[in-house]
Order: structure tokens, then C-alpha cells, then sequence
């Protein structure tokens, strides 16, 4: 896979970097604390959290990650198309008529409903195959999942099967902030593994824990945990500290000198208090950059912070470099990342847009180029 280089006569105006060593970094922290007791399944769904699946899943198969996690089938097959080998994960199962792919390219879905048994039986006896799936169960999160009222019934469709194997059963943390939510939702897991069992189905996976519950839950681990955001440098935690993984940066496009009293951008919800210099910027909420950073948010510019000032408009932001001396056309704009001992990660603007690290960079839309480092 040929990931773009950083190359800034390509790069010049809204791009960003992805640091694929930090992402490794990331997966290896990741590794070593959860040692030996857990096989991996990286989760790279939604593009990779917006830093670009082909090249994060490509990065993380060398460092031999046995396994990926990606939203369903389309995702899947476009990791294939790349030369991905790594066993893929369909977090969401599969829709009708997807089945004979699944079963082609060797995907490995999760089921929760009858019917999912039978068509992904029909496929794979089609191909003389056995395909290995995995089985959600709804444990709190009321999401997908067989409840407690149907996962018999799943269970001995499995069961019955001649083409299909459980090879894995899974559940996912609603929280894992409350302990006695997390208990329950625990005990439910075990009660579930019981009805599995009962049903002389053996699987060999077993797995609940995302990146807070690898981070806070020991005990969650079973026998393959699915890190995400974690990979990507955004969970707190207390092993050797996660690195962000994507920069996000600009360059400044005009620069305007404002006489005092000068209101800036639509609605005018700024007004300079004093003779001003306002430095334009060319992305906008088109790009991802959330019109809620409107007078709240701030950007690094040589070295110093710049606050954002007026709203952001579709393409355009404006910026305060009043105290930023010599800030001119072309000067690189750091969006998210860090200079000069001065950062600003998507939990910054995560916190000011009433939100969380997973939209902001999931946010930074396709027309911002990533750039792999």
C-alpha cells in the first residue's frame, strides 16, 4: 500500500498528519499491558476514527495484529481490496444478500438473529465451507445483540448448523465508569456463556473489553480485547502514556489589519476591542473544524496561541494573531498538535464543542488530506 508522503506542495492550505509510528507505539503500549492474556482486535471502523483504515490496518498487520474490527461489510471488503490478510470483524453483522461476500472474501461476521444463521448457513454450504462466526449478546447496552428471550433460539440454530462454527462470543460495555452497571452487565455475559454452553457450542474467543475496559477492567479481558480510540492516543490511562496519532494543520491565506470597532465574520459576534490583525484560514466546518469552536476555540502559530475569533464559516476561519508578531501569508496553522511545548488534541475541542475525541476526529472530513508519516 502506498500511503501519500508529506510533500507541501500538495499540502499546502488544510491537511492532516498521520503519525503511522505513534499508531504502532500506540498498538505495542496497548500489547503490553494486557501481556499475553488477550489476543487483539484493533478496531479500525469508520475509516480508522477518520485517520484512513487502508494505511493504519496496513501499519498495525506488520506490527502482527492478528485481527481487525470494522463496522461491516463494505468496510471489510475495502480492506481486502488493499491486501489486507488480518481475520475482519463485521462489529454490526451483515445485511441481507451480503452473505455469499462474507463467505468469498472470509470475513468473519457477528450474528445475533436467526436468520443470520440460516442465510450465512445457505452461503457457506454453497462453497462447501465452514465459516466462522461470533455471537453478540445484549447485556445493557440495548443495542444489537440477542437478549436473554432469544439467545436460545440462536443458539440452537447454531447449533444445528452443518457449515458454520461459534468461534467467538461477545458483549459491550455501556460504561465502564460505573462499577455496578459494569457488574451487571458482567454477570448477564456469564449467564449468556452458560446458555452458550449448554447448547455444546465451544467457542474460543470471548470478548467485551473496549479501550476504557482494557485501560480500568482486568478482569473484562477474557480471551481478546478490542481496542479503538485507545490506538489512536485518546484514552486516559495509567500505563506508559498513548501518543495522538493525527495532526491536523493549515496555512494562513490573508491577513487584514482591523481598526478597533471592527465586527468580524457572519452575525458580526465579534468586534475588535482594540487595532487589530485578523489572519484567514481556508477550512471551515466543511472540513470538520465545528462551527461551536466559533470565539471559543484556538490555534498554535508560531509557537504561540491564536484564538479563534468570529464564526467559522463553511471554508473560512478567522483568526486573532494581534500578538503573534510576524504572522503572515502562508505561515503554517497548527489545528490540532502540538509546538513550541504548547498543544491543543481533539479533547480540546472536544470539550468546547460539548462532545467527545471520537466525533472530532471522525468529523475532519474526506477533503482534508491525510498525509502519512
Amino acid at each position: 500500500m502506498n500511503a501519500p508522503r508529506l510533500d507541501h506542495s500538495h499540502a499546502s492550505h488544510n491537511w492532516a498528519e498521520v503519525s503511522l509510528e505513534a499508531l504502532r507505539q500506540n498498538f505495542r503500549t496497548v500489547k503490553n499491558h494486557v501481556t499475553n492474556n488477550a489476543r487483539i482486535c484493533a478496531v479500525v471502523k469508520a475509516d480508522a476514527y477518520g485517520h484512513g483504515a487502508v494505511a493504519c490496518a496496513s501499519a498495525l498487520e506488520s506490527e502482527g495484529v492478528p485481527w481487525f474490527g470494522v463496522t461491516g461489510t463494505e468496510e471489510a471488503l475495502a480492506l481486502r481490496h488493499a491486501g489486507i490478510k488480518a481475520r475482519l470483524l463485521l462489529m454490526t453483522g451483515i445485511w441481507k444478500g451480503e452473505e455469499e461476500e462474507v463467505v468469498a472474501h472470509q470475513l468473519t461476521p457477528i450474528v445475533w438473529e436467526e436468520w443470520h444463521v440460516e442465510r450465512l448457513e445457505i452461503a457457506a454450504a454453497k462453497k462447501q465451507a465452514v465459516l466462522p462466526i461470533h455471537l453478540k449478546v445484549d447485556t445493557g447496552m440495548t443495542r444489537l445483540g440477542a437478549t436473554k428471550e432469544t439467545l436460545p433460539i440462536v443458539c440452537a440454530a447454531i447449533a444445528s448448523s452443518t457449515h458454520l462454527s461459534l468461534e467467538g462470543v461477545s458483549t459491550h460495555f455501556a460504561t465502564v465508569r460505573d462499577p455496578e452497571k459494569t457488574q451487571q452487565q458482567s454477570a448477564r455475559f456469564e449467564e449468556a456463556l452458560t446458555v452458550v454452553s449448554d447448547h455444546k457450542l465451544k467457542p474460543s474467543l470471548i470478548h467485551m473489553a473496549n479501550s476504557a475496559a482494557i485501560l480500568s477492567r482486568h478482569e473484562s479481558w477474557k480471551s481478546m480485547v478490542r481496542p479503538g480510540i485507545a490506538l489512536y492516543g485518546y484514552s486516559r490511562t495509567s500505563m506508559s502514556p498513548l501518543h495522538p496519532v493525527l495532526a491536523w494543520k493549515t496555512r494562513i491565506i490573508a491577513v487584514k489589519q482591523v481598526p478597533v470597532g471592527q465586527a468580524v465574520g457572519y452575525g458580526g459576534t465579534f468586534t475588535t476591542q482594540q487595532p487589530s490583525r485578523i489572519a484567514v484560514l481556508p477550512l471551515g466546518y466543511a472540513d470538520g473544524f465545528h462551527r461551536l469552536l466559533s470565539n471559543r476555540g484556538r490555534v498554535i502559530l508560531r509557537g504561540e496561541y491564536a484564538p479563534v475569533v468570529g464564526r467559522v464559516s463553511m471554508d473560512l476561519t478567522t483568526v486573532d494573531v494581534t500578538s503573534v508578531p510576524g504572522a503572515e501569508v502562508g505561515d503554517e496553522v497548527i489545528l490540532i498538535g502540538e509546538s513550541n511545548q504548547k498543544c491543543i488534541d481533539a479533547g480540546e475541542h472536544a470539550r468546547i464543542c460539548e462532545t467527545i475525541p471520537y466525533e472530532i476526529l471522525c468529523s475532519i472530513s474526506k477533503r482534508v488530506p491525510r498525509i502519512y508519516l
